[in-house]
């Protein structure tokens, strides 16, 4: 897995052993979403479709993804979505017109392996960003891996649970 910054932009990758209908499945079915990335999750596979998480089940007015959007959507090869931050990032990055861009990639490695590209974009260059920067950097490599592992083992490790 390699993870790669430029100009307020985080790009990971990772290469995954199994079949690209998979790992699109796993990002663009809400059960399957809810097995590596959130315990729950709404997501409508068109462009303008939801592509909500909710990392505290139940919990609607925190810690989610709440009317985030699909913005482009071609099988099997790229996923585009709204993004909102977590709440600690919540006055700088989750009004409407604040909100960054989320771009996946897919590609077949070969019949029984692919990878997956993640690029986040819309971070601004100011100091008030560059703690949110730093979070989801450090939570794209762990979702990557979740990913990895749920395809992999079957035993996704979801993202951003709160500490009890």
């Amino acid at each position: 897995m390699t993870t790669t910054i430029n100009n307020r932009t985080i790009m990971n990758e990772v290469t995954i052993n199994a079949p690209l209908q998979l790992v699109w499945y796993a990002w663009t079915i809400s059960e399957r979403v809810s097995e590596w990335f959130a315990p729950e999750s709404v997501v409508e596979a068109i462009e303008g479709g939801a592509y909500e998480l909710y990392f505290i089940p139940g919990n609607k007015t925190g810690m989610n993804t709440k009317g985030c959007k699909i913005t482009k959507l071609v099988a099997e090869k790229e996923l585009r979505f709204t993004w909102k931050g977590p709440d600690q990032f919540e006055s700088i990055m989750n009004s409407d017109n604040e909100l960054t861009t989320v771009n996946v990639s897919f590609e077949s490695v070969d019949p029984k392996t692919s990878k997956v590209i993640v690029e986040h974009t819309g971070f601004k260059e100011d100091d008030q960003w560059k703690e949110a920067f730093e979070w989801h950097q450090m939570a794209w490599s762990g979702v990557l891996s979740s990913l990895k592992s749920a395809l992999e083992k079957g035993e996704g490790n979801l993202c951003c649970q709160p500490i009890d």
